[in-house]
């Protein structure tokens, strides 16, 4: 199947050998883009160098891709996922990675460890109060650097080649320009995109695990089934 993902412009990564992996072809569509902040970031890294932090958490490989290279002497770091922890390892930073895919995971990974721990946190330009809220709630000290913006395009998402298009955040469905057809199958990357979009009058066909190989196996299994009922 042949699959349109949603992506920053250059931030595709490895999608295309994990796509194949699992049977697929994909190419990437931009219903956003970024506009890194580099203020806060120097800012960031000067904190990080002044050791401010006990911990740092990287929610999305972005803040990390962008951040790495600048960062030495590193306290404990959490990345959200593989990805993220791969663009930090490029780096030399050595992490551990949260065995779910949602920065809601992040406190009860930590669990006691954070009372009275400040939290280094490099992100988008996007609020997620729950996670601040589950911070201070647990005895944390969250900082925020929102270190990039993300803009909407306002261009049409390619899909006239697309089998199946594929939501990788909630934020790339509410401010992407598309139209639904019939025999386009639509996917959320987790339950989170999901709820986006059929708030938005959406009902995604595949709902993954919040990451991208989840939701292949996810597409992979819908499929099996699909052609057995045939």
């Amino acid at each position: 199947m042949k699959i349109a993902v949603t992506r920053l412009a250059g931030k595709e990564g490895r999608d295309k050998a994990r796509c194949a992996a699992f049977g697929h072809t994909c190419y990437s569509v931009h219903p956003l883009q970024s506009e890194v902040q580099e203020e806060v970031v120097s800012a960031f890294a000067g904190a990080v160098d002044r050791r401010e932090f006990d911990c740092i958490f990287f929610t999305s490989a972005l803040p990390a891709k962008i951040l790495a290279p600048l960062l030495k002497n590193t306290p404990r770091v959490i990345a959200i996922g593989p990805e993220t922890a791969r663009e930090l390892g490029q780096c030399g930073i050595s992490c551990e990675t949260l065995p779910g895919y949602y920065s809601r995971d992040f406190v009860p990974y930590l669990g006691e460890w954070i009372r009275g721990k400040t939290i280094g946190l490099p992100r988008a330009d996007v609020p997620n109060a729950p996670l601040i809220n589950a911070i201070i709630k647990a005895g944390g000290i969250p900082r925020e650097f929102r270190c990039y913006r993300l803009a909407p395009t306002n261009e049409p998402l390619d899909l006239c080649r697309a089998e199946a298009v594929l939501f990788t955040s909630a934020m790339s469905y509410t401010k992407a320009v598309w139209t639904p057809r019939p025999g386009l199958l639509v996917m959320a990357i987790g339950e989170v995109t999901a709820g986006a979009m059929m708030c938005g009058g959406t009902v995604p066909t595949i709902v993954g695990d919040g990451s991208l190989e989840g939701t292949l196996m996810a597409l992979n299994n819908y499929c099996g089934r699909t052609r057995i009922i045939r």
